[in-house]
């Protein structure tokens, strides 16, 4: 899997990812992140999500990474807000008022050009990645927001019946990339039976990832 991979979705309009309503667990979840008034929310692989939206609403600051620049454009378009496009490095930014977005490699993304993060919103960064990236990714991910607190969103079905994305994610294996930073508390877990493709049942799992030190 690899850039043209997802490029081709979007130009295809296959974003069955994409939801058209701000996410419930999101608004359900959203005081657990402890975010105060101008602090600032990371969105990993954002894609064009309502969700963005809805936080600003909250009045914190946004910042996100995604891939695909026509999802950029439209996620601006949709809030109605032209942004100013700089190019830094390999990656574009789009900005404007309370919201950074950064186009291309989220690997190609440091510390020092996202700036400070308050807390990251999680819903389908890691469950994108095949096995192989998500270690690094979430490795990245700390080192790009100092360990920041996180809401997290995971998948868990029988991954011989699809290949994904997303991908099944279980349990000990968000221990494994995470147990040595944070205190992971499960919120909540549900059985959804028949939305992935195949018709096939899943278990969507919410966490809250609480920094030990």
């Amino acid at each position: 899997m690899d850039a043209s991979f997802w490029h081709a979705k979007w130009e295809r309009g296959e974003i069955g990812f994409h939801q058209n309503e701000t996410n419930p667990v999101l608004v359900k979840y959203y005081e657990r992140l402890a975010l105060k008034e101008e602090q600032r929310v990371f969105l990993p692989l954002c894609g064009k999500t309502l969700d963005i939206g809805w936080l600003l609403g909250q009045g914190v600051q946004v910042a996100g990474a995604e891939l695909n620049e026509s999802a950029i454009q439209a996620l601006f378009a949709e809030l109605g807000v032209t942004p100013e496009i700089r190019q830094i490095g390999p990656l574009l930014q789009y900005q404007a008022d309370g919201l950074d977005i950064f186009v291309g490699d989220i690997f190609d993304l440091s510390a020092d050009v996202l700036g400070e993060v308050d807390a990251i919103y999680d819903r389908a960064a890691l469950v994108a990645l095949p096995p192989a990236l998500r270690q690094r990714y979430s490795e990245h991910l700390r080192q790009l927001t100092d360990t920041a607190r996180q809401l997290l969103v995971s998948y868990e079905y029988d991954q011989e019946k699809r290949k994904g994305p997303p991908f099944s994610v279980p349990r000990a294996e968000l221990h494994q990339h995470y147990d040595q930073d944070y205190r992971l508390l499960l919120l909540e877990t549900e059985e959804i039976d028949g939305v992935m493709k195949n018709r096939l049942s899943a278990t969507e799992s919410v966490w809250i990832l609480q920094p030990l030190s």
